[in-house]
């Protein structure tokens, strides 16, 4: 797939076919995250991949009530949590930059992914600590985002549709209410 249209295909994917993902496109994915850019390369990101069926199964029940909202993604042949270990970031004006290495790893593996067919949905509907519990993560590690990766199905499902009409995902701002150049002016 073309760059362009890849970034401007890509959406939240809240329906998945059951069909397992080829491990080498697993590793193509994961890879992505792992050439990611990072404050001093220091690479803070941890990924815990979850392909048991059981588990996902059990998940949108174990991860608080917000998570429970997020049942879909017990259909999805794959969970992906992203972490960060903060120890192994930085802080630079007051920004602690494990959020920002993370993100941009997580977000290079849903391109990956989109490049071989598999959707994904960026969730940060979760209770932190119940998710630690659940995967046994230690406490100082913090969980950034999690998201289902699996196949698309064709016809999206009545929830899927909801949450988009209501969110306005296909909506966009237009360049000059989030662009200015040389000095703020909006």
């Amino acid at each position: 797939m073309e760059f362009q249209d890849l970034i401007l295909s890509r959406h939240s994917v809240r329906s998945y076919l059951e069909d397992p993902i080829p491990e080498d496109t697993m590793h193509f994915i994961l890879a992505a995250g792992r050439y990611a850019p990072s404050f001093q390369n220091r690479q803070c990101w941890r990924f815990i991949v979850i392909d048991e069926r059981e588990l996902i199964k059990e998940m949108p029940s174990k991860i608080g009530l917000i998570g429970k909202i997020n049942f879909f993604i017990k259909d999805a042949p794959v969970i992906i949590v992203a972490c960060a270990d903060t120890s192994k970031s930085g802080r630079v004006n007051g920004q602690d930059y494990y959020l920002v290495d993370t993100s941009i790893a997580f977000q290079q593996m849903m391109l990956a992914a989109w490049d071989q067919g598999i959707g994904s949905c960026w969730m940060a509907a979760f209770d932190e600590n119940r998710v630690k519990t659940f995967l046994s993560i230690p406490k100082a590690i913090r969980v950034v985002a999690l998201s289902p990766f699996g196949y698309p199905k064709e016809k999206e499902s009545l929830y899927g549709k909801a949450v988009k009409f209501f969110a306005g995902s296909k909506e966009r701002k237009q360049p000059d209410e989030i662009v200015c150049y040389n000095k703020w002016s909006f």
